[in-house]
Order: structure tokens, then sequence, then C-alpha cells
């Protein structure tokens, strides 16, 4: 249960950073004008496909990650990711902005948007659900994390599990925001959004501790070579 109490703390944490990356087209999502109850519930079928495409990037990358552990490279692939998780913390923001995926997304993000602009004016609500399943593309610091995350988790199912969690916990922030920028002040989106490296610091050396095997329960449990070919071996017992 570690892993969805991380997921979802991640995701509420970083929500108030994705207020700002995805604020925008969540605010002139269509209905605007229309009843609030049809109001929150297309809000609703918009997270709702941002929350179905992390779970099908949690479902590919947690396949990813079970190969590793198939491979004998659990401990490495923890380390791993730990590390790539503070590197992509503490580095400059004009080194992300160079070196970082997105300058090479840039023709994908392209169409991404042009694909969202064209729902905007069908005003309906799968409209509206093919805008969250578009946007959960978007490239995304917090998103690219989260991913690191259910690759830790080496199983498909984990790992749709906790990209799915972190959706979820993106949700209350990016409901109150959609309806009403007066319900979360910039002070307080400020604090948060200072609280999130450290959140993120504290995860990433969960991995490293997780990967160095020292034998601590929960923290850092003790792998042998048996328990991994027990995942991959029959569990029928002889008479």
């Amino acid at each position: 249960m570690e892993f969805l109490v991380a997921a979802i703390s991640l995701g509420f944490l970083g929500s108030f950073h994705c207020v700002g990356m995805c604020g925008p087209i969540a605010l002139a999502l269509p209905f605007g004008n229309q009843s609030p109850l049809r109001r929150v519930i297309s809000r609703l079928v918009y997270n709702g496909g941002r929350i179905i495409t992390y779970g099908i990037l949690g479902l590919l990358f947690g396949m990813l990650g079970k190969g590793f552990i198939i491979s004998g490279y659990q401990q490495a692939l923890s380390i791993g990711l730990g590390v790539f998780i503070l590197v992509a913390t503490f580095m400059p923001q004009q080194y992300v902005a160079r070196y970082g995926p997105g300058r090479y997304m840039l023709s994908l993000v392209s169409k991404l948007k042009a694909a969202i602009g064209k729902q905007f004016s069908k005003n309906s609500l799968p409209s509206v659900l093919s805008i969250g399943l578009l946007n959960g593309l978007l490239p995304c610091g917090l998103v690219y994390i989260a991913v690191a995350g259910a690759i830790a988790t080496s199983t498909p199912i984990k790992g749709a599990l906790f990209m799915m969690v972190f959706g979820l916990g993106t949700l209350p922030a990016m409901m109150l925001i959609s309806l009403s920028t007066q319900f979360v002040s910039i002070n307080f989106r400020s604090k948060i959004r200072k609280a999130v490296p450290v959140f993120v610091v504290i995860m990433a050396a969960m991995l490293i501790l997780r990967g160095m095997n020292l034998g601590v329960p929960y923290i850092s449990p003790k792998l042998d070579k048996a328990d991994c070919t027990k995942q991959s071996c029959c569990h029928h017992k002889q008479p």
C-alpha cells in the first residue's frame, strides 16, 4: 500500500503545479454558461479522461518495469529511477528546457494541441472526454516523475493503479480551479509548490534505499534471488 500513498501524495501536492500547466485548458472547457451541475459533470468527464490516459501509461511502463525484474535488474532499476528523479528535481530550468525530453517532442505537442483545439468547438461530453484523454499525453515534468514511480512498481497492474491514483490526487485542485479560481489563493498555491520538491526528494530516496537491498522492512526489504525466481516460476507444490 505504500506505493498508493506515494502516488496520491505526489498527485495532490503536485496538482498545484498542474493548475499552472493544465489550468488554462480546464478553464476554457465548454459548458461554461450551462447549469452548475452540467459544469461539474463536464469537469469530471475531462479529468476522468486524464486519469484514463495516466492509467494506460502506467500499464505500459509497469510492463517495462516487469521486464527489468525478469532480467534481474530490479535493484539497479530502483536506484537508477531514484537518481533520475533527484537529477530532474534539482536541474536548473534552463538545462531542463535545453536538454529535457520536451524539446524533442515539439511536433507531437503541436499535433496534440491541434487535436485538442478541434474538440473545443464540438461542445459535447464526448469531446470533453477527448480533451482529457489528449491532455494526459502532454509533456509534464510531474507526470514524468509519476511514470518513474509506475516503472518502479514492476508490474503492469500496479503501474496502472499508481498512475490512476496519482491522477485522482490531482482531481481536487483541478476541479476547484476549473470551477472557480477563488477557492485556491495564490499564496496557498505557492506554499504547496514549495512542498512538492521535498516530497519528490523523499520519494527518490525511498527508491534508492529500496534498491540498496539493506534488509530494512518496508524501506529497503531484502530481496533474494530466490524471491525473483518465485515470481516467474510455477507455484505448484509437489505433494
